[in-house]
């Protein structure tokens, strides 16, 4: 008897936080959400810091949240919600599928990634899955991020152990990278500058910002992406970020 009722026992109601700007797209997810048994919307928040509030006093396990929102955009507020070490899941919900927002919300801690247009049924996928530890990513999304991954590195060279001036004269003077294709040679030849460089890229922190926080100039903030784009042999700031992520360098 016990056996029985316990395999007819009902799954867990994941609670869902929701954050939307829009009361229109706030109503009809609401009403998506009430044709299923074991999704409940606990709270909702219309920009960044009414999400970090209502994460902090509900706990959701879930939380779904746009990118684009007044006063904080979603993205902000992840960071922000991760940072404090809550135990909810972010999946970001949203018409913006370019890939810088793609790459700054899977930066800044979000579980999933999917656009407006998803169908209800793929949502609640989403939902559960990311709920269980997984991560989920709209298709359409989950291919930009692959076209994103580097497949044929560029000749490897071995790391070369000098300050960030002689670097760059090595490089300059061979006319290759400076990067090794394993993991522990792509860690070697960055210096502690640059590992500091990367980490605030992989958080999605533009050179500006990156200036201020590390309390250098912008010319020598560039300096020091182009020589982490050079050894990590990649094209531009989003592939460094996808590298950084897959390898474990931050």
């Amino acid at each position: 008897m016990s056996d029985q009722s316990q395999g007819d026992q009902a799954p867990p109601i994941i609670r869902v936080l929701l954050v939307e700007d829009h009361s229109l797209t706030r109503l009809g997810l609401k009403a998506a959400f009430k044709r299923t048994s074991d999704i409940a919307i606990i709270g909702e928040a219309v920009n960044g810091e009414d999400a970090i509030a209502q994460a902090q006093s509900l706990s959701p396990d879930v939380i779904l949240m746009d990118v684009g929102m007044p006063i904080m955009d979603g993205i902000q507020a992840a960071r922000m919600i991760i940072s404090k070490n809550m135990s909810s899941k972010i999946i970001m919900l949203t018409q913006h599928d370019n890939e810088e927002d793609i790459m700054s919300s899977l930066a800044a801690g979000a579980s999933g990634y999917c656009l407006k247009d998803v169908e209800p049924e793929r949502l609640y996928t989403a939902i559960r899955a990311v709920h269980g530890g997984d991560v989920w990513l709209d298709s359409a999304i989950a291919g930009r991020v692959l076209r994103l991954l580097p497949t044929t590195p560029r000749p490897a060279q071995p790391p070369y152990e000098g300050t960030d001036s002689e670097t760059q004269q090595g490089a300059r003077s061979s006319g290759t990278s400076t990067e090794a294709t394993n993991t522990q040679a792509l860690t070697g030849p960055l210096s502690d500058r640059e590992m500091e460089v990367l980490k605030l890229i992989v958080d999605g922190f533009p050179n500006q910002q990156i200036a201020e926080k590390l309390m250098i100039s912008l010319a020598t903030v560039k300096t020091h992406v182009r020589n982490i784009l050079n050894k990590l042999s990649v094209d531009d700031r989003t592939q460094a970020a996808v590298k950084a992520m897959r390898r474990g360098l931050v």
